[in-house]
Order: C-alpha cells, then sequence, then structure tokens
C-alpha cells in the first residue's frame, strides 16, 4: 500500500512539481492550495506526512499546525519556508514541525528527507513487552524512557518527539562526541551527505528547556569544530 502524502502549497508550479516527483517515487499525493483546505484535509485523511508551507493564503502554515497538534494529529510534517531567518524555523519547530527546508530546495534532498520521515514514522514491529528500564537523571532532569517523558524539578517538560531523540542520542553516547552527521543520521535518519542547522536548532531547544542557564550549559555541550557531547 503506497503511502499518502499531502502537500500544501500555493504556488501552482512548485506544487505541480512535488506532486509529479512525488508520485514519481510511488507516493500517492494530494494537494491543497490554502491553509484552511490543508487544515481540513489533514484531520479527514490523516495522511502519512504532511508538506507544508509556511506563506499560505487565509491560514497561514504557523497556524495550520498549531491547529493539527491542537487537534492531537501526530502526522510528521515537513515545513517548507521562504525565509531563512533561524527564529521562524524555531517557532515551526516549537509548534510541532518534525524537519524544515529552506526554499529554494533540491528535490533530491527532499525527497530523502520525505523517505526518512516516513521511515521514523514507521509503526515498529510488535514485540514481548521489555522490563521498564529505570528513569535516566542528570541535574534536576529525570527522563522516563518507556513513556517518552521527561520533568525538570519534578515538573514536566513539553519535548518535540525528535527533541527527545536528539537528547536520547546524546546520553547514549556515554559523554563520546557526536558530530552533526552522526546525529543527522540516527536521529533524521538522513544520508552523511545532507547538513543543515536542523541539529544545531534541536540542541539549542533543548538548552532552553532544560539547562539551568542555556547560554552555558553544563549538560548539553558543543565541541568545537566537531559536534556536541553530553554530560551528565
Amino acid at each position: 500500500m503506497s503511502r499518502r502524502i499531502l502537500v500544501v502549497e500555493d504556488n501552482p508550479d512548485l506544487a505541480f512539481g512535488l506532486r509529479n516527483n512525488l508520485e514519481i517515487e510511488g507516493y500517492e499525493v494530494a494537494v491543497a492550495e490554502d491553509g484552511l483546505t490543508g487544515l481540513d484535509l489533514a484531520l479527514r485523511t490523516a495522511p502519512d506526512l504532511l508538506v507544508l508551507d509556511l506563506m499560505l493564503p487565509g491560514l497561514d502554515g504557523y497556524r495550520v499546525l498549531q491547529g493539527l497538534r491542537q487537534q492531537g494529529s501526530a502526522v510528521p510534517v515537513l515545513v517548507l519556508t521562504a525565509r531563512g531567518d533561524e527564529a521562524d524555523k524555531v517557532r515551526g519547530l516549537k509548534l510541532g514541525a518534525d524537519d524544515y527546508m529552506t526554499k529554494p530546495f533540491g528535490l533530491l534532498e527532499l525527497l530523502a528527507r520525505v523517505e526518512a520521515l516516513l521511515r521514523r514514522a514507521a509503526p515498529a514491529p510488535s514485540v514481548a513487552p521489555a522490563p521498564a528500564a529505570a528513569p535516566l537523571r542528570f541535574g534536576q532532569v529525570e527522563i522516563d524512557t518507556a513513556a517518552r517523558q521527561v520533568r525538570r524539578g519534578g515538573e514536566e517538560v513539553a519535548l518535540t518527539p525528535k527533541e527527545l531523540d536528539l537528547l536520547l542520542a546524546l546520553i547514549g553516547r556515554g559523554g563520546r562526541i557526536a558530530t552533526r552527521v552522526e546525529l543527522m543520521r540516527e536521529v533524521w535518519g538522513h544520508r552523511a551527505a545532507i547538513i543543515s542547522r536542523t541539529v544545531d536548532t534541536h540542541v539549542a531547544e533543548l538548552r532552553r528547556k532544560l539547562e539551568t542557564d542555556p547560554a552555558n550549559p553544563r549538560h548539553i555541550l558543543t565541541v568545537r569544530k566537531a559536534g556536541y557531547r553530553f554530560q551528565g
């Protein structure tokens, strides 16, 4: 059964190109030209992936994304934006986007990101339940990996799925350095050739939510010209 992708894009030429190339790859594709129609289709048809432009008539992409998450939709969302400003990307990630690309973008990279998001969203094969793991702790932070819940000082912290995956990937290295390429491959499933600011943006959000002083982090450390390292 082919995966279903909803493209919400008001530029007819770009929407046609995306639909055509995604269908060549074997996906079933629907297109919406404005935010209201896109939100309605996403909630009614529950696609496997949403490719969402931010600058839309009627209802912009931010509000489409917010509406989806408020209605409980967990559909993976790849945001397309003509804005290169990091603040716009951070806002999208905070609202629940899983990844973003800045226009203009390369078709091969977009297809790789689509494939990676769909692969990560695929249900895991059923296995016998494993014994509950002990919570992970550092500083004031406690992580229940089974429930995928994070608390800081006893208060729950709302991490996005990718932020939690990134945090666990750093912790799992036991203090060893993780390069951006390794983190992109492990957390987002991207090929090593694809590099972006996605990792840096997510690390900044983790620090903001979990570090006592995000500007001088104690746990999620930058290793200059190498990557990142977790220190318990």
